[in-house]
């Protein structure tokens, strides 16, 4: 089963990270999700892949009414992030999801209706859940050609996607501790599925322009503190689509 972990609180405002799954089968590739609440309200980031919906389904139960979920944040269209639609509707038809309106006619094909989709313009837009103020923050062609990251100014942590993500062990920590070592795991994973300089550049601008402690990509560890400035000047050096045919990557 998954683990969850509060990586922030303060009151009834709380984020949980749920992850690792050592008995996911190998050959699905280990993401995080993302719950954030206020109160009896409750918003899932990257609510994953059908394949894992019953154990994050059953962690996220322990740790609080899932009743309370009303809406979904899909960062972009990938299976891994929101195949599992389908099944949070079974559970609640009334459910939203939020996503870039470039996606809103393709996640379809994993379920829902008109109505289930709040179509996220490429500008980005204030997301509201209970008294908090969320931001969809644009994050195009990072990996998807309509991508978006979502900001929390009162918990000061980005919800960031595939950027920041690593390919680690399953028994890495949560968190990132030695940056020189963990970014090693990170470098050819952005390298490939990064595949724009231009945007890269864009991001790297908009999130320095934030305040950040707390990084949380869809896979891998959270960054915090230093280490999230450290990956932004490390991201904004790095040289993007590439592809190392003798790596793989």
């Amino acid at each position: 089963m998954k683990v969850a972990q509060t990586i922030f609180q303060s009151g009834d405002h709380r984020w949980l990270a749920i992850t690792r799954d050592p008995a996911r089968p190998d050959y699905v590739i280990d993401t995080n999700e993302y719950l954030v609440t206020d109160g009896t309200q409750a918003l899932m980031c990257d609510p994953g892949g059908l394949e894992i919906f019953p154990s994050v389904f059953s962690t996220v139960s322990n740790e609080c009414n899932p009743n309370g979920i009303t809406a979904l944040f899909s960062s972009h269209q990938d299976p891994d992030v929101i195949s599992s639609l389908a099944l949070w509707l079974e559970f609640n038809p009334t459910i939203r999801c939020y996503t870039s309106w470039l996606w809103a006619s393709f996640i379809p094909h994993f379920g829902g209706t008109r109505e289930t989709f709040v179509p996220i313009p490429d500008q980005g837009m204030p997301i509201v859940l209970g008294a908090l103020k969320l931001q969809a923050v644009p994050a195009h062609y990072l990996h998807s050609s309509g991508n978006f990251h979502l900001y929390d100014p009162a918990a000061r942590l980005l919800f960031s996607g595939d950027v920041g993500a690593a390919l680690l062990p399953i028994d890495a920590g949560l968190f990132v501790t030695d940056f020189a070592q963990h970014i090693r795991h990170a470098e050819g994973f952005h390298r490939r599925w990064m595949g724009s300089n231009e945007a890269k550049r864009d991001w790297c601008e908009r999130a320095a322009g934030l305040d950040i402690d707390l990084l949380c990509p869809q896979h891998g560890a959270i960054y915090c503190g230093q280490d999230v400035q450290r990956f932004i000047n490390w991201f904004d050096e790095l040289e993007v689509g590439v592809v190392d045919r003798k790596a793989g990557t």
